[in-house]
């Protein structure tokens, strides 16, 4: 007797290999808020330093006119914004903003945008964030965010302060001009806020620089001091004109071209030359820093 053949069977087909998935729930973008992130630096003892320095520094000044007057004339006896500091409340938000924007306001965008990711690095924490897991991208991201929100906070808390301060001691009244008339105290406002905005996209290389090297080094004070004395270099090439037409691709060249937004006839030249340049810096920076670190074997 013969058994029938065997029917043959369809082989079973293999199940392919499952990817591994992220744990419920998790979303990359809501890893370290922003209100996270601007509430831990809002605490570091750092920030509230820089402050108080900002702060004081209008009061200083209006002691020290009480005590030594404003200037006396600038060469070959010009009018400068020094000697008309006291004229009224907006032009010692002009005279602070003219004496703080050449250093004291690098000082602020070099800390707070030097020290966000190296400091993390130095506590040993940057580890720790990105196992959170917070993705990389996002970490510079938040981080840069709260460190340019801050930035631009210095640069504003500044020239409000000393508005304030200055109409209480020299009273309210129009933007008296260096070189000559005055402009009304409801145009000196808005004159005053376009100087401040274009002072603080002057300040974006120092931010680019200091956020690059902090990405670079595990010390917060090489990148801070990196930023703060690239800038002064910068500076420095500035004021060799043997240079010629290429100081004009210096930022530092344009740092103060916000005085002519206090001129009789309000000038945007100079000041969409220094941003443009100071804008293309910053991004170019900004852009290595995050391709560096993607890069980045982090061990600390």
């Amino acid at each position: 007797m013969t058994t029938p053949a065997a029917t043959p069977t369809a082989p079973t087909p293999r199940t392919p290999a499952t990817t591994p998935t992220s744990a419920p729930g998790y979303r990359p973008g809501r890893t370290l808020p922003l209100r996270v992130e601007a509430l831990r630096q809002w605490k570091r003892r750092r920030t509230l330093v820089m402050g108080g320095i900002l702060v004081a520094l209008p009061f200083v000044l209006i002691a020290a006119f009480a005590i030594g007057g404003p200037g006396g004339g600038g060469r070959e006896g010009r009018i400068t914004l020094m000697d008309t500091a006291t004229a009224s409340g907006a032009n010692f938000a002009a005279t602070c903003l003219f004496v703080s924007a050449g250093f004291l306001l690098v000082v602020p965008v070099a800390l707070f945008c030097g020290d966000t990711v190296a400091s993390e690095a130095s506590w040993s924490s940057l580890r720790y964030l990105l196992a959170a897991p917070v993705p990389r991208s996002r970490l510079l991201v938040s981080k840069l965010a709260v460190a340019l929100g801050y930035s631009a906070a210095a640069m504003v808390l500044l020239p409000l302060v000393a508005l304030v301060a200055g109409t209480v001691a020299y009273g309210w009244g129009p933007l008296r001009l260096p070189t000559g008339g005055s402009v009304p105290a409801g145009d000196a406002l808005l004159r005053i806020g376009i100087a401040v905005v274009f002072v603080f996209a002057s300040q974006l290389v120092t931010a680019g620089l200091a956020f690059w090297l902090s990405t670079r080094t595990d010390a917060p004070l090489g990148a801070v001091g990196g930023a703060v004395g690239l800038t002064i270099v910068g500076n420095v090439l500035d004021a060799v004109t043997a240079l010629g037409d290429w100081r004009d691709f210096l930022p530092a060249h344009w740092q103060f071209a916000w005085i002519d937004a206090l001129q009789p006839q309000l000038e945007w030249g100079g000041m969409v030359k220094g941003t443009a340049i100071s804008v293309t810096y910053a991004l170019v920076l900004f852009a290595l820093a995050f391709r560096g670190f993607a890069r980045k074997d982090i061990v600390s």
